[in-house]
C-alpha cells in the first residue's frame, strides 16, 4: 500500500486533497489563524459552511493567502454547505452567492446539502414548528443551475443514508460526486461506504477524530485503548493514527483544530502507513455513531419521527 495519498479521484474528472481542515466550531478570532497555518503547513483542502457563521473570517484569510502569494485560488480545494432553511429553489442561489461573497472567492470547488432536512426560511435552530418536509429533487435541481453556470465546480451531499442517496441518484441531471459523513475507528460507515462505492461517488470524513471539542458528544475516540496502543506501537499520536486510516480506508480526512502545533501534526500523515496487523486491530473498535441527529426528529413535526427513520436504519 502506498504511503502518499494526496488526493482521490472524483467522477466528474476533479481531485478533491485527502486531507482538509475542518472548520467547525472554529471560533471567532481563531479560525483565520487556523486557516493561515493550516495552508502554510500544507494544506490544500479547507472545509466550510454558512452555518459555521465563520466564513467571512475565513474569506479575510483566504484573500491574503493569494495576495501574499503563499497560495494560487486554483491550487485550494473549497468546499462549502447549503443549509436547512435555504432548501427551497430559489434560495439556493442566494445562499451560495452569500458564501462566496463571504469567502471572498468566485467559486466553490464543491457545494454540499449540509442535511437532508428542511427548516422554514429565516429561522434558526430545529424547534419543532421549524421543521418542513424536504423536497431535495427539487433543491438538487436549483443546486445544478449553479453548476451550470460555473459557481461551483462540484455538487454534494452531506449527512445522506444510502437510501437517501441512491433516491437523489435515480433524479440528479449531475450526480453528486461526494457524500460527507462523520467517519472515524468508532464509526466505519461500513454500509454507506460499500454502497457509495459501488455507485461511483467519494466519502469524505468529517469528524474523524470523534469531535473531542464537542461538550454534548460523549466522545472517547481518541481514548480508545485499541487506538492509543496502536498509536504507541508506530510512535504517533492517536489523532494522527486515526487520519491515516481514514486515509488507507479510502476517504478523504477533515479534522478540526485551531491549534498551529496540532495542525501541523494533524497533517504529518503522508509518508507513513498502519501495517496490516495494526489495521486489522483497529477494525476491533466496537462502533456506535456520535452525531445521531437526535435535535432533526420530531414525533409531531417535519419529516423524521425517529433517528431510525433520519438514517434509514443506518445507525
Amino acid at each position: 500500500m502506498a504511503t502518499e495519498i494526496r488526493s482521490f479521484d472524483l467522477i466528474n474528472k476533479t481531485q478533491i486533497p485527502s486531507l482538509g481542515l475542518g472548520t467547525w466550531q472554529s471560533e471567532p478570532g481563531l479560525v483565520g489563524q487556523a486557516v493561515t497555518a493550516a495552508v502554510k503547513a500544507g494544506y490544500r483542502h479547507i472545509d466550510c459552511a454558512q452555518i459555521y457563521g465563520n466564513e467571512k473570517e475565513i474569506g479575510l484569510a483566504l484573500k491574503k493567502l493569494f495576495e501574499d502569494g503563499v497560495v494560487a485560488r486554483e491550487d485550494l480545494w473549497i468546499t462549502s454547505k447549503l443549509w436547512c432553511n435555504n432548501h427551497a429553489p430559489e434560495d439556493v442561489p442566494i445562499a451560495l452567492e452569500k458564501t462566496l461573497n463571504d469567502l471572498q472567492i468566485e467559486h466553490l470547488d464543491l457545494y454540499l446539502i449540509h442535511w437532508p432536512v428542511r427548516t422554514k426560511k429565516g429561522t434558526a435552530g430545529f424547534k419543532p414548528e421549524n421543521l418542513l418536509k424536504t423536497d431535495i429533487p427539487a433543491t438538487w435541481k436549483a443546486m445544478e443551475a449553479l453548476f451550470d453556470i460555473g459557481k461551483t465546480r462540484g455538487l454534494g451531499v452531506s449527512n445522506f443514508s444510502s437510501k437517501k442517496l441512491g433516491d437523489l441518484l435515480k433524479v440528479a441531471r449531475i450526480p453528486p460526486v461526494v457524500n460527507q459523513v462523520e467517519c472515524h475507528p468508532s464509526w466505519h460507515q461500513t454500509k454507506l461506504r460499500e454502497f457509495c462505492k459501488s455507485k461511483g461517488v467519494h466519502l469524505s470524513g468529517y469528524s474523524p477524530l470523534g469531535s473531542p471539542g464537542t461538550k454534548w458528544l460523549k466522545s472517547n475516540v481518541l481514548e480508545h485503548p485499541i487506538l492509543t496502543s496502536v498509536a504507541d506501537k508506530l510512535g504517533k499520536t492517536p489523532a494522527q493514527v486515526a487520519i491515516r486510516w481514514g486515509l488507507q480506508m479510502g476517504h478523504s480526512v477533515l479534522p478540526k483544530s485551531t491549534n498551529e502545533a496540532r495542525i501541523k501534526e494533524n497533517f504529518a500523515v503522508f509518508d507513513w502507513l498502519i501495517p496490516d496487523d495494526l489495521f486489522t486491530e483497529l477494525s476491533k473498535i466496537e462502533q456506535a455513531r456520535l452525531v445521531r441527529g437526535d435535535f432533526l426528529v420530531n414525533d409531531s413535526y417535519g419529516e423524521y419521527k425517529t433517528v431510525e427513520e433520519l438514517w434509514d436504519g443506518e445507525i
